[in-house]
């Protein structure tokens, strides 16, 4: 049976990407085996397809590059336990409920500055006020994502 041939266009709208993040994922070696034809443009098979929707949803459900690095090295060992598997989606359950933490708080103090402001001028701001002086705020310090810590 012959497996269908895809353009990267045809690959990256069955995925639901854009054409620079299967570039992206082939440069990082998370997709390989990237035939391309005698005019180099690049040809992908179905189980390509399959490899590059597994990466997206991986990534929609939060795991990092390494894990779905990880991840797909075990697919590519169907026989072996799955306990590392396992492992690694514990793991990703761990940071989304931490994740979930944070953004809970953050949720608090923004609807509480919300309440707050009354609407007139900028100098009287609540908001404003708060922002500008972190000990009006309900928490001493926001627990911060790690991802924007460092901004």
């Amino acid at each position: 049976m012959k497996t269908k041939e895809l353009s990267i266009g045809d690959l990256a709208e069955q995925a639901g990407c854009t054409v620079q993040l299967i570039r992206h994922y082939e440069k990082i070696g998370l997709l390989t085996n990237t035939r391309r034809t005698s005019g180099n443009r690049r040809i992908y098979t179905d189980d390509q397809a399959i490899r590059l929707i597994f990466i997206r949803h991986s990534r929609e459900l939060g795991f990092s590059l390494d894990d779905i690095r990880q991840l797909l090295s075990f697919s590519d060992q169907p026989s072996q336990p799955c306990e590392q598997v396992n492992t690694i989606a514990k793991e990703n359950l761990v940071n989304v409920r931490e994740k979930i933490s944070r953004l809970r708080s953050i949720e608090r103090e923004l609807k509480r500055m919300v309440s707050e402001c009354e609407g007139g001028n900028v100098e009287e701001c609540r908001i404003i006020e708060v922002l500008a002086d972190h000990s009006k705020c309900l928490s001493k310090r926001h627990p911060a994502d790690k991802s924007q810590s460092q901004l």
